[in-house]
């Protein structure tokens, strides 16, 4: 089964999305499988630059690294799936500026919630930054759920115990880009939220 039949956006409504970057799942997996979902923020400019893209792409890169940090045996991004953690962003399109408007997010968690029901025994959610955060909260909002993260900044609320879904969710901060590499402080943060949700998950 592929994410990309499920995920799939319908007349690309946001004003703030580079859609020329739209981009969903279109690997093969295994949904009875999935123990973790890490979700980060928008796809990247670049499609090389994709989780699941050939070759050295960043967020292959950074991602793995952020597991390698946590412990985890692992050297692609195929490793990662073998742990049985899926890898998505929250907004499907690139961003055309540093931030991402609240509608926009709005939009593209509703492909989320369709893409996140594909996977019935998740055990951790990793939100990775306000993005992720912020579209989370969404989908329990129209659900008719409290929202599942509280307002504050990540380094306040992290460490505590959320549930999404019935399951853990777990904010941090985002690990994808150049900026991982920089920030030690959140790459350490990082590392702990990853080796915890892959404790939760067995």
């Amino acid at each position: 089964m592929k994410p990309s039949q499920v995920v799939q956006c319908k007349g690309f409504p946001c004003t703030d999305a580079r859609h020329e970057c739209y981009v969903a799942p279109n690997l093969e997996v295994q949904p009875e499988r999935g123990r973790i979902v890490l979700i980060s923020e928008a796809t990247p400019a670049d499609p090389g630059d994709y989780y699941y893209a050939p070759g050295e792409a960043l967020f292959a890169q950074t991602t793995v690294q952020a597991f390698q940090d946590a412990g985890a045996p692992v050297a692609s991004t195929q490793d990662i799936l073998g742990l049985g953690v899926y890898l998505t962003p929250a907004v499907k399109c690139g961003k055309t500026g540093y931030g991402v408007q609240g509608s926009t997010i709005g939009q593209c968690s509703r492909l989320l919630e369709r893409e996140l029901a594909l996977f019935p025994h998740v055990q951790a959610y990793l939100l990775m930054g306000d993005v992720a955060i912020k579209a989370v909260n969404l989908i329990a909002k129209r659900a008719g759920q409290a929202r599942v993260i509280p307002a504050g900044s990540t380094y306040k609320i992290r460490g505590q115990d959320y549930f999404f879904r019935g399951q853990r969710a777990l904010p941090s901060y985002l690990q994808v880009g150049p900026s991982f590499f920089i920030e030690k402080s959140k790459r350490k943060m990082i590392a702990e939220d990853i080796a915890a949700a892959l404790r939760l998950a067995g």
